[in-house]
């Protein structure tokens, strides 16, 4: 595959496994999900469950086109092909748009965070030399990044395991205040209503985005063949253990009104045992994940950057490839961005990760979209997989539904949701804008080109 081009299969199962774990554990749950709970309440569980089960098609229909065809160009190369290089150039740009905005959501958060700890270390620094040290083991090497990101999603998954076991035993025992009548006490399962259930959804799929890190992985991974069908259905598994194993849990240790935004639920948990070193510990685990997200985000964009620098549809300098075999120059174009959004922080820092987390669930929406409806159109092929999804293409049907519906309601939401809403229509504008001065472009070459009576030259040359 020409987005393959140069690359070096350096992944394994190991590494591929926590990079699809990883990818499906963050900020979303353990700093998002308190915020829900004291909006929502314990309905919240049915907001996570119905997200995961559209994540679970989402995944079953990337892992069927993967095994069709492995490529770290993922989704972008499947919609160039299924749908058409329009589809691919748009999908690309919102993929890009996606990590761009969750990167400075992460970014901001790290800042916070450590401004915690360290009140009197200027934020910015903070975010600064977050983005360096992720950008550092990007330009390195893949088997550092697979390293990293297996250590990052290990101490994840340790966090959320020791909750899922401590939180089972304080319900199972009753200490405290845990019990499973406070799903519906203090005002029933739906306390704030049924509405504010939907209005939770963006950012439900929002803490389940990054999980199709793991296609991306299959174009760098040794026998993806082997390798690919366990790292997804891993994946699927551990998503309805951990997202909504725990928020059910958190509905049941404490009353729903125990929760609040801007405090990790899984803090307010532990600090009511009166555990002192609590609050550090979640405070860790917060900007390990913050900085796992940012570093699977410049692995991604990086990728799928150059996917597209290498046909013309991004930044010449964005197909570059080092000697190491990285796409430095489509690391580099992600990581510009991120650092010119650190600037959000300075003129919104109480509402700056909300709006970002909005925005770049638009790229995961796109994202998802795109994976279910190419997997429909390759089945249309006659193509028969040995990983198939099931149900299809009914269930390709309903989670494009569901996705429809995410959008669909967030002009109704809180503010920051209906900025990125409103900014949709603008985002829309500059990718068509963007393609037609490409199509001009190439036009224009092809006619030099037949001038000259030579090919027509690549706009990425």
């Amino acid at each position: 595959m020409e987005s393959d081009e140069g690359y070096r299969p350096a992944l394994g199962n190991r590494q591929v496994q926590m990079i699809a774990i990883g990818g499906a554990i963050g900020v979303g749950l353990f700093l998002g999900a308190g915020g829900r709970l004291a909006a929502a309440g314990p309905a919240l569980v049915l907001s996570f469950a119905a997200a995961g089960v559209a994540a679970f098609f989402v995944m079953r229909a990337l892992g069927e086109l993967a095994l069709y065809r492995p490529a770290s160009g993922s989704f972008v190369v499947y919609a160039g092909e299924f749908i058409g290089p329009w589809a691919a150039f748009a999908s690309g740009w919102m993929y890009w748009l996606n990590w761009a905005f969750t990167g400075i959501a992460e970014l901001t958060a790290i800042a916070a965070y450590v401004h915690y700890w360290a009140p009197g270390f200027p934020q910015w620094a903070t975010a600064l030399l977050a983005l360096v040290f992720v950008l550092v083991v990007n330009m390195l090497s893949v088997k550092l990044f697979g390293e990293l990101e297996f250590w990052f999603a290990l101490l994840k998954v340790l966090a959320i395991v020791t909750f899922l076991v401590v939180g089972l035993a304080l319900v199972v025992f009753s200490v405290g205040q845990a019990a499973p009548a406070n799903l519906v006490s203090h005002g029933g399962f739906f306390p704030t209503g049924f509405p504010m259930v939907l209005m939770s959804l963006q950012s439900v799929v929002f803490a389940y985005a990054s999980i199709e890190l793991v296609g991306i992985a299959a174009g760098e991974t040794a026998r993806p063949d082997k390798v690919m069908p366990k790292a997804v259905n891993g994946v699927v598994w551990r998503i309805a253990l951990f997202y909504v194993g725990s928020v059910l849990l958190l509905a049941m240790v404490l009353p729903w009104t125990s929760y609040e935004a801007g405090t990790s639920p899984f803090v307010t948990v532990f600090a009511g045992l009166g555990v002192p070193w609590a609050a550090d510990a979640m405070n860790l685990i917060v900007i390990t994940a913050a900085l796992s997200s940012c570093n699977s985000g410049l692995y991604a964009t990086g990728r799928i950057v150059r996917s597209m620098g290498l046909k013309g549809e991004a930044p010449g300098f964005t197909a570059a490839l080092s000697r190491r075999r990285i796409p430095v120059g489509g690391v580099l174009f992600t990581a510009s961005m991120f650092l010119a959004g650190v600037a959000l922080f300075y003129f919104l820092p109480e509402r700056a990760f909300n709006i970002a987390t909005a925005c770049a669930s638009l790229g995961v929406v796109t994202t998802w979209g795109t994976l279910v409806y190419c997997q429909l159109r390759l089945r249309r092929t006659g193509h028969r997989s040995a990983f198939p999804m099931p149900g299809t293409p009914y269930t390709n049907w309903l989670t494009l539904a569901f996705l429809a519906l995410v959008v669909g309601l967030m002009p109704f939401a809180d503010e920051d949701q209906r900025v990125a809403f409103y900014l949709l229509p603008i985002v829309v504008a500059a990718i068509a804008a963007g393609w037609f001065l490409l199509g001009v472009r190439r036009r224009r070459l092809a006619a030099l080109a037949d001038q000259a009576g030579s090919p027509a030259v690549n706009p990425a040359e």
